[in-house]
């Protein structure tokens, strides 16, 4: 159709956003995993025919999206399009291709109009478990961490390539939810192509090139105005975090340059011996994203509103691991690297940027324990989510237990107990876990869980704020450090680890809290009433922390 009109553009357009929410959804009911199903640890877009984003679903995590919008290119580069027919999917893990570790898949399917390939249809999603050591941080190198797939076919033309999907069957401790979420994702990639496909139809449209054009150009240029509105600037910010055995420093330099960004890790501490290092693809989703967040977040996350922004980084530094280093649990930094920016980008914007948060999920896999499966047990792998308090904000409170910047749901205490052997006996906000401030950080969770059975299981730790806690920002106070603890034990655990649950032990899981905005001092009194009668805030806390509240 040529000379559409706009309103006609932004017609299609809309229905490309309502097509990949329904792809999103078409996983998310098709999932077999907890951590899919429940907590929504996915992505599904559409793309042209040359690899460009065009619309991603609301429902997904950054480091999903962001590292899809590049990966559908790399396989694009791999399988050339005049090579693709109807009913072929393409899939692969490579961590420096898809999503940063092994347990994400990615697919690919090319959508037609006739005989030639318009666009794809493209999602990702997380399996819960592809053997080696488990998701954990104890992996010395990429081979210890599991089942790495190079790009291939899963579908040649409709037909299943079930050699690969006995291969992943037979290297996991969960092959039936690993079976089942493989083919949740073939389903979300026919629903995206079978809707693309009927809406060109529908609109007498033979592809997708004038639309893909419109919505990348009118994105780049809303996003290059939003920049603009950014002072120009070099605005530096240094972050320690825990690290596995010692601390870790991050390292941000923000170039602010009329109508670009560009973001460099440049003095970020190198690699790390166990497998909490990012590689590059997955620290720019997480940093971009938190710049996307503050810098026109109004405007739909595609190709075209990417663009104006660039991340690099040191070869080898932790936020840009080369393969073979170990990145079972990337995220365990990657989420950090909103912190980071933020802390940069609080210089040119003083006013709305909020406070460190909890920031890195609380993950927690639990499996089987290799002595317990020998003796004849059923083998299980489950991946527990759970959530800090976020940041306070300029001029509201931190939200409790909620997943920023990751977006992954918690994990519901009644799933868990039905997939594993495993019995949450707590689950409650925590008191005074929230920074002070005259905007209070949210608070952070506390989890008692234990084995379900006479047989113990296996815990991953790899977690941050356990060490250094999220700051306040202009006279907030810091958040509470989360912690972890056995029943029989006196003494703390360190966020990085394996740990043995044996039965009639309990393990003590307490996420931390997020930093307060402003002077604890300038806080309103009712707000203050308000957290004492919730239980948000102690007696002590409100004398110790909030003395003067309410004064001007």
């Amino acid at each position: 159709m040529a000379d559409t009109s706009a309103a006609q553009l932004q017609v299609q357009w809309n229905r490309l956003l309502a097509l990949v929410e329904e792809q999103a959804q078409t996983l998310i009911r098709a999932a077999f995993s907890p951590i899919v199903r429940e907590c929504g640890d996915i992505s599904a877009g559409l793309f042209d025919r040359h690899g460009r984003m065009l619309a991603q679903a609301v429902t997904g995590t950054p480091g999903h999206i962001n590292t899809m919008a590049e990966a559908v290119k790399a396989l694009i580069a791999h399988f050339p399009i005049d090579q693709m027919q109807r009913g072929d999917i393409y899939l692969t893990n490579d961590p420096w291709l898809a999503s940063g570790h092994l347990n994400d898949f990615l697919l690919l399917m090319p959508a037609f109009r006739g005989d030639r390939v318009i666009g794809f249809s493209s999602c990702t999603s997380h399996l819960v478990d592809l053997g080696g050591k488990g998701m954990g941080p104890e992996g010395s190198d990429i081979f210890d961490e599991g089942l790495l797939i190079p790009p291939c076919k899963l579908l040649d033309q409709g037909s299943l390539n079930t050699l690969l999907m006995d291969i992943v069957r037979a290297n996991s401790r969960e092959p039936i939810a690993n079976e089942g979420d493989i083919y949740a994702l073939i389903a979300c990639c026919e629903s995206g192509v079978q809707r693309v496909e009927a809406m060109l139809a529908e609109f007498d449209l033979d592809a997708l090139d004038e639309l893909a054009e419109h919505i990348i150009n009118t994105s780049r240029r809303g996003t290059q105005d939003a920049i603009r509105a950014v002072p120009n600037g070099h605005y530096r910010n240094t972050l320690i975090v825990d690290g596995y055995d010692q601390p870790i420093t991050l390292c941000a330099a923000l170039t602010v340059e009329d109508a670009t960004i560009t973001l460099d890790f440049d003095g970020t501490d190198g690699c790390c011996e166990k497998g909490i290092n990012v590689p590059l693809n997955y620290a720019t989703a997480y940093s971009v994203f938190a710049l996307r967040c503050l810098i026109g977040p109004d405007i739909p996350n595609n190709a075209g509103s990417l663009e104006p922004f660039r991340v690099v980084a040191p070869t080898d530094c932790i936020l840009n691991a080369q393969h073979p280093a170990p990145v079972a649990m990337r995220h365990t930094l990657g989420q950090m690297t909103p912190d980071l920016v933020f802390g940069a980008l609080h210089q040119a914007l003083p006013e709305r940027v909020p406070a460190e948060g909890a920031s890195c999920m609380y993950d927690l896999p639990l499996r089987s324990a290799p002595d317990v499966a020998r003796r004849g047990a059923p083998a299980f792998a489950v991946e527990l989510v759970h959530n800090g308090g976020t940041g306070a904000r300029p001029t509201l409170d931190g939200l409790s237990a909620t997943a920023y910047p990751s977006g992954v749901f918690g994990s519901q205490v009644e799933i868990t107990e039905a997939v594993a052997p495993v019995v949450v006996w707590q689950r409650e906000l925590r008191c005074d876990s929230g920074g002070a401030g005259t905007q209070r950080g949210g608070l952070g969770q506390r989890i008692v869980l234990g084995p379900a059975t006479d047989d113990p299981f296996i815990a991953y730790l790899s977690v941050e704020r356990v060490q250094h806690p999220a700051a306040g920002r202009a006279g907030g106070r810091a958040g509470a450090p989360g912690r972890i603890r056995l029943s029989t034990s006196e003494h703390d655990f360190p966020g990085k680890g394996e740990l043995r649950v044996e039965p009639g032990e309990t393990l003590l899981f307490e996420t931390p809290g997020g930093g307060g905005f402003g002077p604890p001092s300038a806080r309103d009194r009712d707000a203050l009433a308000r957290d004492l009668r919730d239980g948000l805030v102690s007696a002590e806390a409100a004398t110790r922390d909030y003395a003067g509240a309410g004064q001007p």
